[in-house]
C-alpha cells in the first residue's frame, strides 16, 4: 500500500493545510485591525480582545474544518 493514499497521511496533510489557512486568516485580520492585537493581548492584558480573538479562531477553525471535511 502506498503511504500517500493512507488515511493517516491525508489527516496529517489536511491538518497542516487547515493550520496554514488559519494563520493566513489571522494575519489578514491582524492587518485589518487598527491596533496590534497581539500587543493588546500579551502586553496590556486586554481580556476583551483575547476573548474576541479566541472566538475568531474557533469560528474560522470550524469553517476550515467543514470545508475540508466536505
Amino acid at each position: 500500500m502506498n503511504f500517500f493514499t493512507t488515511p493517516v497521511f491525508n489527516s496529517i496533510l489536511f491538518s497542516f493545510i487547515g493550520f496554514f489557512i488559519l494563520l493566513i486568516a489571522y494575519f489578514i485580520v491582524e492587518k485589518l485591525t487598527p491596533e496590534n492585537t497581539w500587543k493588546e493581548i500579551v502586553q496590556k492584558n486586554n481580556i476583551a480582545v483575547a476573548i474576541v480573538f479566541a472566538a475568531f479562531i474557533i469560528g474560522i477553525s470550524m469553517i476550515i474544518s467543514a470545508a475540508i471535511h466536505g
